[in-house]
């Protein structure tokens, strides 16, 4: 076989070249900290490590979701507890103007107080979470939760959707709630029951608040409607009351009584317990209706409030009688939207728990896949820094023998000459 000059010196070159770009490789995996630097050094590892950096950037994503979710939850929270302390403000003024020595004067003071409380109550209903959307609106975030009408009511604008957020793989999590669950519903699962007076009431006949007697009773979830009939003056016609049973639905279930009416005997209508005290006259009506079937909107609660209070009834029995029972529901209905608030603040820190618990799995999880690629690319130094001074010697060999060459062939040309 014969061997040129050319030959010679382009295997040289050649494997120069090759131990250069070894050399030149090894550099820049110690440079860079990285083993795979072409999916070509590890093609598999390269396509793993691919797969991890994608499902850690879906797991950070869902991190800064908890985040967004956190930040709505904790200023849900914020306005929360403004809503309680106002509740609780407004009950604190109720207990005032049951006061039976207050003046008609003193009883439009508290209106003129409730009415300031009534506005908190919208602000907070209306509250934002700083970029201009609405908490309690729905999944309309656009729009305010509450408007008022031309009445100067509180009447609901928003929607009745939630707004999730995908927070962990297989949890969505709603970041807000809704208007119409925090300020115009009774505690889901609640039994309490509401009393109430009819505005056409003509006596000075009080209604206490109801009872459960038995919570076995036939009557326990159904609505009631206690109507009073003859004059209590009238030997021949003596004052007496029925009692229309209805189901939630408003369906009728049957008529009790008529019944002799006997002030302050409690009336017990299946289970369910109440007492009228004064002296009702023929064509009153009074209401005993579960907290689920009634109007809980606190809003109507107050507007219903503060009118009355602002009625006269200084001398007026009968009108006296109005404020009084008006008052005990009142007091009834924001009792429980007192309560619902708390309700829904719980559920509000149970998220916010929740959250914090996701955070720490989510940043376990995150180390873990760091770690999988940390050891799928990061190179290692002592190997790569020993493969470096190998490839640095095997290239100073390959340059000597290449000078080497370059000297025989020189020789060797000087003697053929």
């Amino acid at each position: 076989m014969r061997i040129s000059t050319s030959l010679m010196y382009g295997r040289g070159l050649s494997t120069m070249g090759s131990q250069q770009s070894d050399l030149l490789h090894l550099f820049q995996q110690v440079g860079s900290g990285r083993r795979i630097i072409t999916p070509a050094d590890d093609p598999l590892g390269a396509a793993k490590s691919i797969n991890l950096r994608q499902t850690d950037a879906v797991n950070a994503r869902y991190g800064a979701n908890r985040d967004i979710a956190a930040q709505n939850l904790g200023l849900e929270d914020n306005a929360l507890d403004s809503v309680m302390r106002t509740l609780q403000d407004v009950k604190t003024r109720l207990v005032e103007a049951g006061n039976g020595t207050y003046s008609d004067a003193e009883r439009r003071t508290l209106a003129d107080v409730l009415r300031h409380a009534y506005e908190d109550l919208f602000t907070q209903a209306n509250a934002t979470d700083g970029n201009g959307q609405y908490l309690f609106s729905g999944y309309t975030g656009d729009t305010p939760a509450y408007v008022k009408d031309g009445a100067g009511a509180a009447v609901w604008n928003g929607s009745t959707g939630d707004r999730n957020v995908q927070v962990d793989q297989t949890r969505r999590m709603s970041t807000s709630d809704i208007g119409l669950d925090i300020f115009g519903r009774a505690t889901p699962g609640s039994s309490a029951y509401l009393t109430s007076a009819a505005d056409g009431n003509t006596g000075n006949g009080i209604i206490k608040s109801p009872s459960i007697s038995d919570v076995n009773g036939a009557n326990v979830g159904n609505n009631f409607e206690i109507t009073f009939s003859g004059d209590a003056s009238d030997p021949a016609n003596p004052l007496v009351y029925e009692v229309a049973v209805t189901d939630s639905d408003g369906n009728p279930v049957e008529t009790q009584g008529p019944f002799p009416y006997v002030d302050g005997s409690a009336i017990d209508m299946g289970g369910v317990q109440v007492l009228i005290e004064g002296d009702p006259l023929a064509g009153d009506t009074f209401t005993v209706e579960t907290a689920q079937s009634a109007d809980m909107n606190v809003f109507d609660t107050l507007d219903s409030l503060i009118a009355t209070l602002e009625q006269p009834a200084d001398g007026d029995p009968q009108a006296m009688a109005e404020v009084v029972n008006k008052l005990a529901s009142a007091m009834q209905k924001i009792d429980i939207n007192h309560d619902n608030v708390l309700t829904v603040r719980a559920s509000v820190g149970a998220r916010l728990n929740e959250i914090e618990a996701l955070d720490a799995n989510g940043e376990m999880r995150g180390l873990s896949y760091k770690d999988q690629v940390s050891k799928l690319e990061d190179v290692d130094y002592y190997q790569a820094i020993s493969s470096l001074q190998l490839r640095q010697m095997a290239l100073q060999a390959a340059t000597s023998a290449f000078q080497s060459i370059q000297v025989t062939t020189s020789l060797f040309s000087s003697g053929r000459r």
